[in-house]
């Protein structure tokens, strides 16, 4: 009798050692993207991260060896790559929830592809790749932290872009001081766009503003000064790498 056709086989095929272990390496090594999204404070984080690469093997290996009790040789042949297809597409969609886009400024790309990557990962994890899935994941790490620094540092490219947030009480002056605060500090707006007043206690007094500036100094400190003109509420700011 063949493996295909021994029903006790059939039923243990694909639950051993090598398949938990598949697993455990797409667990391990989309948590480690998860790691690094987390700690840059990205939409997907830790736990979407280790979800997408973990169920993405598992779906693999369900492709792998989740028929094997039907199958017949000669009558019934399967196709173990048609799930694959149906993950790209389905992280696809999860990958487009992920991008939003705000006032013409687009974010979440950065985040949506390394979702994509994750699902890749676990794919390959999961069809025993083992070698391909761990450079990929090296790979994540050398775009994400190596080349944010070639980026600030290759010629052309000395200034740093950056959107600032902020949210004033109406009638302070706050804004024309603001502008003076970032002028004074070495930044450069290119772009500002203004929101309606929204409620706050009961009255339309807080407007939230958001600021395109570009500049060589460090926006933490840039944030600091903008947050100590008066009437300022709230003050944030997204990085150009995380705006693309």
């Amino acid at each position: 009798m063949s493996p295909m056709t021994d029903p006790t086989l059939a039923s243990l095929s694909g639950q051993g050692i090598l398949q938990v272990g598949e697993l455990l390496l797409a667990f391990a090594l989309a948590s480690l993207i998860g790691l690094e999204r987390q700690l840059r404070h990205k939409a997907a984080g830790l736990r979407t991260q280790a979800i997408v690469g973990t169920t993405s093997a598992l779906l693999i290996l369900v492709s792998k060896y989740g028929f094997t009790d039907v199958l017949v040789a000669g009558h019934i042949v399967l196709d173990p790559s048609r799930v694959a297809a149906q993950i790209v597409s389905g992280v696809g969609f999860l990958g487009a929830g992920l991008i939003l886009t705000r006032r013409g400024a687009v974010r979440g790309l950065t985040t949506a592809a390394a979702v994509w990557e994750t699902a890749a990962i676990g794919m390959a994890a999961g069809t025993g790749l083992w070698l391909l899935a761990v450079v990929v994941t090296a790979l994540h790490f050398i775009v994400t932290y190596g080349y944010s620094l070639v980026t600030h540092r290759i010629a052309g490219s000395p200034e740093t872009a950056v959107q600032l947030e902020l949210a004033y009480k109406d009638g302070k002056g706050a804004l024309r001081e603001v502008l003076s605060l970032v002028t004074e500090a070495h930044w450069t707006v290119s772009r500002l766009s203004v929101g309606e007043p929204q409620d706050d206690d009961g009255s339309k007094n807080v407007v939230h503003v958001t600021l395109d500036v570009a500049g060589s100094g460090d926006p933490a400190d840039l944030v600091t000064t903008v947050s100590e003109a008066r009437g300022i509420r709230s003050v944030n700011f997204v990085a150009q790498e995380d705006l693309d």
